[in-house]
Order: C-alpha cells, then structure tokens, then sequence
C-alpha cells in the first residue's frame, strides 16, 4: 500500500480530558473519511492503527493509533510527547518526514493517538518481496537511503557529547525478564564488557526513534519520506541505538522464505536453520551481504565521531537491547538466547 499524505491543518490538543474528547467512530463520522484497518501489533499491549482515506482521491488524509490496554494507552501518550517535542527541532525537510500529532480522541476510555499520514510505500512490502534481500544493489539501495535519513535527523538534533552508553536500564530490565535463568549472569559479564568497550568514545546526544527497523520506514523515489511509531523515541539519547537497531533487524529475516537447512537464496554460506541464522551470518559470515552490514555500522559510527573498529559491540550490544526491551517475551528470549550462542562463540 502507497500512502499519499494530503495537508490538512488541524490544532492538537482540541480537547481535555477523557470525558471530553471526541469518541473514535464519531471522530471517524464526522471526518467524511474513510477507515481501513492496517495494522494490530501481536506485543501484549497492542495498538490498532487505522488509516483514515479520502474518499475522492483514495490518498491517506490521517492514521489513528488505537491502544488496546493501559500499558498501549501510556505509549499512545509518550510517542505524542515525543512526536511533538522532536518535530519542535527538526528542520523542514526533516518534519515532513513525521507524523504531526492533529487531535486526540477517545476509545473506550483510553486516547487514541490522530496523526497526519507521511507518504510513500511501507519498505516492508518491498523487503517482503521475493528476492529483494538477496540482490545486493538492491539491499544497498536500501542501506543507503536510511542511512541518508539517519544522518541527517542526527546532525539536526545532535547536541553535547557523551560516553556512548549502549546499556541504559538493559542489564536491570534482563535481571527481571530473566531472574530465573542460570546463566545470565554470565551474559550480564558479557555484555559489561563490551559496554566498557563502547564508552571509550563520546558521541553527541541525538533525538532518537528507539524502534528503528524496516517496518516504521516509508520511501519514495529512493529517499525516506516518512518514519513512524515513535512511541520508543527520546529528544535526547544514544544515536547508536537507531544506527544499530535499523540494521540488525534487516539482517535478522534474511531467511524469512527459505526451508529449514536449505541455503538462503543470494547468500553464499547461510542456510536457513537456527533463529537469528541471518543476523548470525551478518556478524560472522563472508560475502556481499556481511560486508554491506558491517559497512553500514562502520560509517555510521565514524560519522558520530566513535570508532569504526567497534561495529560489533555495537551490534552485539543492541541484540542484548531488544532482548531487555521488546514488549513480546518469545522475542525476548531469542534475543537473549541469540547474543548468548554469538558472544561465547567470538568472532569467527
């Protein structure tokens, strides 16, 4: 699906408290719009987003994201804030690359999020389609153009510099996800010291998206031209977070299509198996694709001023991240388990 964002001038917040705003289907009657259902994340606490089309052109005028629980309701409310809060200091050409948060309004008691649709093509359609991920111009093409998107959005809300801190809460988050697993312990020393080796460079402090992969990407024309779902975001924190999340879980369904001990076609030397066989082959394997991977962390760092030579702790560090902060448990323990099998391995 191709959404095309039609200018709408809206102000948000139009209403108060719950009791006040509008109820969704009303919102939806009296827009004239009308409502496709595309997406109902599987996480515990589900959003539902909804595309509200004109019905002249066929074009996305908003989207509506729809919390299913208290816990979607409070990352309704957070992504919101940070919408608003990174909008305020992006440029113009950055911004129309943002949802614009326009109103705010009611399901079941809880606020559900109205946006402005950003246009372009969902990259998961063309990543999904097959034989994308196996020819090596076009995964480039695609490395390249968030890459582009990535840099600028960093220098444009890039401030003081600081010790790269890839851990946050992840050590404590592991702890309780895990408490009863006898060998995180050792993970957690493990991932100590590939934090130590990370803070040894400063990077300034950049807004940051938090969920950056593929499927909260839209293009045009080659460029970025929309991302979505910030409800991870922070006007202020660890830009290697975004470089490294975007480009792990690229590499993590490579195999997506292929059986089972069958090799993965366009990719010499991986063959579908084990979870997290295509991220395991970006880290350690030989051919087009590992070096378009580490090629793209190794810029990225250099560009933040951190050092190239450590795009595999980044890497590994962002896998124990996922594991510490994915809301889907089964996520979460392949994760775990996956930077356990890498980092007791060492490279290859």
């Amino acid at each position: 699906m191709t959404v095309e964002a039609i200018p709408l001038e809206l102000s948000w917040p139009r209403s108060g408290g719950s009791e006040e705003r509008l109820p969704l289907w009303d919102f939806v009657r009296d827009s004239g719009l009308r409502s496709v259902v595309v997406g109902l994340s599987r996480d515990p606490n589900a959003k539902v987003t909804i595309l509200l089309v004109s019905r002249e052109t066929g074009r996305s005028v908003l989207a509506v994201k729809v919390p299913t629980t208290d816990g979607a309701a409070a990352a309704v409310e957070a992504e919101m804030r940070v919408l608003a809060q990174v909008r305020a200091l992006a440029p113009a050409s950055l911004s129309e690359t943002l949802p614009r948060v326009v109103d705010v309004v009611d399901f079941d008691g809880r606020p559900a999020a109205v946006a402005s649709a950003v246009p372009g093509t969902p990259m998961t359609i063309s990543y999904m389609r097959r034989r994308h991920t196996g020819g090596r111009a076009r995964v480039a093409d695609d490395l390249a153009a968030v890459g582009a998107w990535l840099a600028d959005f960093q220098r444009a809300t890039a401030g003081a510099g600081s010790a790269v801190d890839m851990d946050g809460d992840v050590a404590q988050r592991l702890e309780r996800r895990f408490p009863e697993d006898p060998e995180l312990c050792d993970d957690l020393d493990r991932l100590a010291e590939i934090r130590t080796r990370l803070e040894c460079d400063a990077v300034p402090r950049t807004a940051v998206h938090g969920d950056l992969w593929f499927g909260n990407i839209l293009l045009r024309d080659g460029r970025v031209s929309g991302v979505v779902d910030w409800e991870a975001g922070a006007v202020s924190g660890e830009p290697v977070r975004d470089l490294v999340r975007f480009v792990l879980m690229y590499a993590l369904y490579l195999d997506r299509r292929t059986p089972a001990g069958r090799k993965v076609p366009g990719h010499a030397g991986l063959r579908a198996g084990a979870w997290g066989a295509g991220l395991e082959f970006a880290l350690d394997g030989s051919g087009w694709f590992p070096d378009l991977f580490r090629q793209f962390l190794r810029e990225g760092l250099a560009r933040l001023d951190a050092s190239p030579e450590n795009w595999r702790d980044a890497a590994l560090a962002g896998v124990a991240e996922v594991a510490a902060l994915t809301d889907h448990p089964d996520f979460a323990r392949h994760h775990l388990e996956l930077f356990r099998r890498i980092v007791r391995r060492g490279p290859r």
